[in-house]
């Protein structure tokens, strides 16, 4: 693993689980991982769920804009994160592959998401030991 190691996390629309992931290992990396975060078939905007979900942590993903999955993105990345989209994902070797089974938040409530966004916290807790073992 790089001193800098690259994460893509890759959903469906990247309007969601992804969007958290990515707003979670931004905030507790404090820099040290660059983050990126993809769909298979973009949504035009992040679900607003998800956003208030997030603002309760205090993490901020309102800015953010759903971006297309790229094979180029994943190249450059050293962790490739999948949440649903498996199979559309390229592969390539020497890359760390993980497929997280999580609920999808689209079209759910805040009492719903909240357990799917503190599922994801604690993953992203446990892959940051994982892959800065030093600052962990």
């Amino acid at each position: 693993m790089p001193d800098k190691p690259t994460v893509l996390f890759v959903c469906v629309h990247n309007a969601g689980r992804s969007q958290m992931a990515a707003g979670y290992l931004a905030a507790l990396s404090h820099g040290r991982v660059e983050v990126l975060s993809a769909g298979s078939a973009p949504k035009d905007q992040i679900n607003p769920v998800a956003i208030e979900a997030m603002a309760e942590e205090g993490i901020d993903i309102a800015g953010n804009v759903p971006k297309v999955l790229t094979t180029d993105a994943v190249k450059e990345s050293d962790v490739v994160i999948t949440m649903g989209c498996g199979d559309v994902c390229p592969i390539f070797p020497g890359k760390r592959y993980e497929d997280w089974e999580l609920d999808d938040p689209a079209g759910q409530g805040i009492e719903s998401v909240r357990p799917i966004r503190d599922e994801i916290k604690a993953r992203i807790e446990k892959l940051l030991a994982e892959i800065l073992p030093a600052a962990a």
